[in-house]
């Protein structure tokens, strides 16, 4: 399959996410059925997990939609020599933390040309159902080229996603593999005191975001001491209603309480607990915020930690940090843990 197939296949696939985003149905399209498909899930896909509502899974859709068009994927496929690879059974273990988390490595697998053995997560197993049979529909190439299984048999190469403990037992299971296994990380944001109000909306957006279930969910902010904190709850003003999800809710009543309980000091607003505290990785509900002096001190602190974090917000001219609303909408090239999946795949 020649790179113009492959950079076509991901066009319509693009296309398939916004017109499914937007829910749209037209009869004429050949993807018509999927798409109809891709908007019942939409509306029922939080029946099998709650976390999955509408609005989360459409902007994991809405996502996708704008990666996958001519420009970024040419910019994205132009940097690698993807004719000449050996094929490869690759196994990827996908997380399920938030919709479709597993594709850009489905999509690094296929476009590398290596056979994807897929174990999809319980928590988002029919949406990547979907994604992966629209897949096989738009380019047929792929149908001998996508397994899905409950345990692998026979895999030459491992992509695993999960939780430090989980990465411990992968890391020791497929020793004699070639592999990449990928560990607990967060993100953070770092507000020097001028944004406008438009960046700490976009902050609001990084934050809650899929209830601030994902790796490039901030979970952590660091603010200049004597910044007003009334400067960021009147930005997360417009995520309000979440509290009105049930799994959101019992979550942020659960924290409320064991805080209390230890007497450690909070300021809320009714949906957000603000929690000062040094660490990285607060649970939902919570963010975790940090007073700082020197600014140095900040990106030295970072660099310390580069191993958890995942993603840096903030307005900086640094190409590392990434723009405030951007965290949820990674480029293509924006690989987990800043490790190059397609060059891993082609080493």
């Amino acid at each position: 399959m020649d790179d113009l197939i492959k950079k076509q296949f991901l066009i319509e696939l693009g296309d398939l996410f916004r017109a499914t985003t937007e829910l749209e149905t037209n009869p004429s399209s050949k993807n018509s059925q999927q798409i109809v498909k891709g908007i019942e899930l939409i509306e029922s896909v939080h029946i099998q997990n709650p976390w999955f509502t509408k609005e989360s899974v459409q902007a994991s859709f809405r996502a996708w939609g704008a990666s996958l068009v001519t420009e970024k994927v040419d910019a994205w496929l132009n940097k690698y020599q993807l004719d000449n690879l050996s094929d490869k059974k690759v196994g990827v273990i996908m997380a399920g933390n938030i919709p479709l988390v597993g594709l850009h490595d489905a999509l690094c697998v296929l476009l590398s040309g290596n056979t994807l053995v897929a174990k999809l997560s319980s928590k988002d197993n029919e949406l990547m159902n979907w994604v992966l049979d629209s897949i096989q529909l738009i380019q047929p190439a792929f149908k001998e080229r996508i397994k899905r299984t409950d345990k692998f048999s026979e895999i030459d190469i491992l992509i695993a996603t999960g939780s430090d403990n989980s990465a411990r037992y992968f890391d020791y299971y497929f020793k004699d593999k070639k592999r990449l296994i990928r560990k607990n990380r967060t993100s953070v944001a770092v507000i020097k005191g001028d944004e406008s109000a438009e960046e700490l909306i976009g902050l609001s957006h990084d934050v809650f975001t899929h209830f601030g279930l994902g790796c490039r969910n901030v979970t952590k902010v660091f603010i200049p001491r004597g910044y007003d904190l009334d400067l960021l709850f009147n930005a997360f003003f417009g995520y309000k209603d979440i509290i009105n999800h049930n799994k959101y809710a019992n979550n942020y009543d659960y924290n409320k309480a064991v805080y209390l309980l230890n007497k450690i000091e909070l300021i809320e607003n009714g949906f957000l607990l603000l929690k000062e505290d040094e660490g990285l990785h607060s649970p939902v509900g919570v963010l975790f915020y940090e007073f700082y002096d020197s600014l140095d001190d900040v990106l030295s602190r970072l660099n310390e930690d580069k191993e958890e974090v995942q993603c840096k917000v903030g307005s900086f001219s640094d190409k590392s940090f990434t723009p405030f609303g951007r965290a949820q909408q990674p480029e293509l090239a924006d690989y987990a843990d800043g490790v190059d999946t397609m060059k891993f795949l082609s080493a």
